[in-house]
């Protein structure tokens, strides 16, 4: 199975600014907010592409299905930063499935060495795009400063 399989497969489209390609696959019943219950879509990113600096108003979940590990940037409304890996490999520390808190910041590219990553997130209440905030390289330096060099490979104006 390739990445162009995939993508044909599930007619992924461009995710809008984040980066990466989309499908989704699942949206519950309309909330009285106007907000799904619930979403779901399986994604791809290739090495040449990233998912860019984000956050959500809600917890999202990760998971992970084919592929190279995907490396996350994660930085907490709290100052602090943190990383993981999501991929197939639990004994040496990548999880196939991680919860990123609401309002954290979020962006990742597959793990260095890596050709593509397949997976998925789901989210309850759901994904609406009046909830995506794009994260803006100068504000997030100024926040989290050791993590300067990492934040501007992963900001897309």
């Amino acid at each position: 199975m390739t990445p162009e399989d995939l993508v044909a497969h599930y007619r992924m489209e461009p995710i809008p600014r984040e980066g990466g390609l989309f499908r989704r696959t699942w949206a519950g019943p309309e909330r009285a907010d106007g907000r799904p219950e619930g979403t779901a879509i399986v994604a791809l990113l290739t090495a040449d592409d990233f998912s860019a600096l984000h956050r959500l108003p809600a917890d999202e979940i990760w998971h992970f299905y084919l592929g190279d590990p995907l490396e996350l940037l994660l930085l907490a409304p709290d100052g602090t930063s943190a990383d993981a890996v999501l991929g197939p490999d639990v004994l040496h520390g990548q999880q196939p499935q991680l919860t990123v808190p609401a309002g954290t910041w979020m962006g990742g590219r597959v793990a260095a060495g890596g050709a593509w990553t397949f997976f998925g997130c789901t989210m309850a209440p759901g994904f609406t795009y009046a909830g995506y905030e794009h994260g803006d390289a100068a504000a997030l330096t100024a926040r989290y400063p050791a993590e300067a060099a990492r934040i501007a490979r992963l900001c897309r104006p």
